[in-house]
């Protein structure tokens, strides 16, 4: 398997890939339109416009910011090489602006997002038809499948890391399948290579590259020099990066940005103190009795946080109170496929109650139909060593934010980490079936493919051209 011939497009992907690609920019295209009058006139403080305008559910619009005026703003301990893929863009855009007089950031950040969601929606295609032995219609429909659920089409239009995430990951698992379908090893530099770009955007999706690295090498994988130099050499450098990069590229600005802030607030203070002084000299003056006190700012709305297992520097994200089945219902199987009408994309940190429950009965019927057809998938799979790697990295996932609760208040955000797992268990459950039954099976997946489509796209668009 040559590098080059990752991302030439073949010659039976043609029509799919066109396809697939008129669908990301009519996705983009609605967040364009949407946010275009107020992120194109150039200005001076960027990150209170983004952060403060942009709102689709709980999406950060860092990106945004990054590539107007570079700065490595992201957590560099969840991203740390996310800020240096962005320079090239960053760069790109100051021609842009200086040639054109605009902030051109959403179009250069939408083919950003096209690219990645494109190539994510090709590894998957390849998935099906290389290495699980798929014919081309059913790979192309589990293809659009993926691309059906709701969180997968909003990875694919905002501002975020998760879409880049997902095509990392599918090329992770692309590879991974070709190598043990061929029965080689995943080499010392393939490690390296797929680690620092998939832990480079989101480290915890590195320990999948390591995963992956077991599946293919098995026994293998545990000799000393695999371990030392694809495994922990690579992430003590990118540990000892990231920490680097937060002394010397971001706790400079943000000290700053403190210290601006407690003298804002002092003044603020101090002025308060002074117009409340002044209004008391004028009561007393004038023998007015029905001066009052200045009335007090309101307090601050909480963040709607659960208790912690411990305290520490990652694990005070931990969440050992949210109720775990909810979240799962309604949050992991539900929101991230099938949108929820109420509360419709807003942030779980601003109005959105962390659980909000269907109207219809015929989500939760929709809902466990996709789990079903998920468990009956792995049933069929299960002699497959690719279908393991990849339940191996949904198990983490599950780990991360239903056992130990990390961000389990807005879980539906990550789905681009994992939820690629339902196509592909669905494809050995279509690979399993006799003729007849696939046929059946096929004709109730267009089906449910076509309602995804038809809903979350009704909702999107209400809300983009709203």
């Amino acid at each position: 398997m040559k590098t080059g011939s990752l991302f030439q497009i073949r010659r039976e992907e043609r029509w799919i890939a066109l396809s697939a690609l008129l669908l990301l920019t009519a996705l983009n295209a609605l967040v364009i339109l949407k946010y275009v009058d107020l992120f194109t006139p150039l200005q001076d403080n960027y990150w209170n416009l983004f952060i403060g305008r942009f709102h689709v559910s709980g999406f950060d619009p860092i990106t945004y910011y990054v590539v107007s005026d570079w700065e490595a703003r992201y957590n560099v301990y969840r991203h740390p090489l996310l800020s240096f893929l962005m320079w090239v863009p960053y760069v790109v855009n100051q021609g842009c602006m200086a040639l054109f007089g605009i902030n051109c950031v959403q179009f250069i950040v939408a083919l950003m997002l096209v690219f990645a969601a494109f190539y994510a929606f090709i590894f998957l295609h390849r998935i099906c038809r290389d290495i699980i032995g798929l014919g081309r219609f059913d790979s192309a429909l589990l293809s659009f499948f993926l691309y059906s659920f709701a969180f997968v089409m909003l990875s694919a239009m905002v501002p975020d890391h998760f879409i880049l995430s997902m095509f990392a990951l599918l090329l992770t698992l692309y590879v991974s399948g070709m190598l043990i379908k061929e029965r080689k090893a995943m080499g010392i530099w393939q490690t390296l290579l797929l680690f620092f770009f998939t832990a480079g955007i989101s480290l915890n999706n590195g320990l999948k590259v390591f995963l992956a690295g077991l599946f293919v090498n098995r026994g293998r994988f545990f000799r000393v020099r695999y371990l030392l130099f694809a495994v922990f050499l690579p992430a003590l450098l990118l540990w000892m990066g990231a920490r680097y990069e937060y002394h010397y590229l971001v706790a400079p600005h943000e000290n700053a940005r403190h210290a601006q802030q407690a003298m804002r607030k002092a003044e603020k203070a101090r002025l308060d103190s002074i117009r409340l002084a002044e209004a008391s000299k004028l009561c007393q003056k004038t023998g007015d009795t029905t001066c009052k006190e200045a009335p007090k700012p309101a307090p601050r709305k909480r963040v709607r946080q659960g208790v912690p297992f411990m305290q520490g520097q990652f694990m005070r994200w931990t969440d050992k109170t949210t109720p775990r089945w909810e979240s799962i219902v309604e949050n992991l199987f539900g929101e991230s496929i099938q949108l929820h009408p109420d509360y419709l994309l807003q942030d779980e940190y601003r109005v959105r109650p962390m659980v909000v429950k269907y109207r219809w009965a015929f989500n939760y019927v929709a809902e466990g139909l996709l789990v079903l057809l998920l468990l009956l998938g792995i049933g069929c799979g299960h002699r497959s060593r690719f279908l393991w790697l990849a339940l191996s990295w949904f198990a983490l996932d599950l780990t991360l934010h239903i056992v130990l609760g990390f961000g389990i208040n807005e879980v539906y955000i990550m789905s681009a980490h994992w939820i690629f797992v339902i196509p592909i268990a669905v494809g050995y459950l279509l690979k399993a079936l006799a003729p007849l039954p696939r046929r059946l099976f096929r004709a109730l997946l267009v089906l449910l493919t076509l309602y995804l489509y038809v809903y979350n796209g009704y909702f999107i668009i209400d809300y983009m051209i709203c």
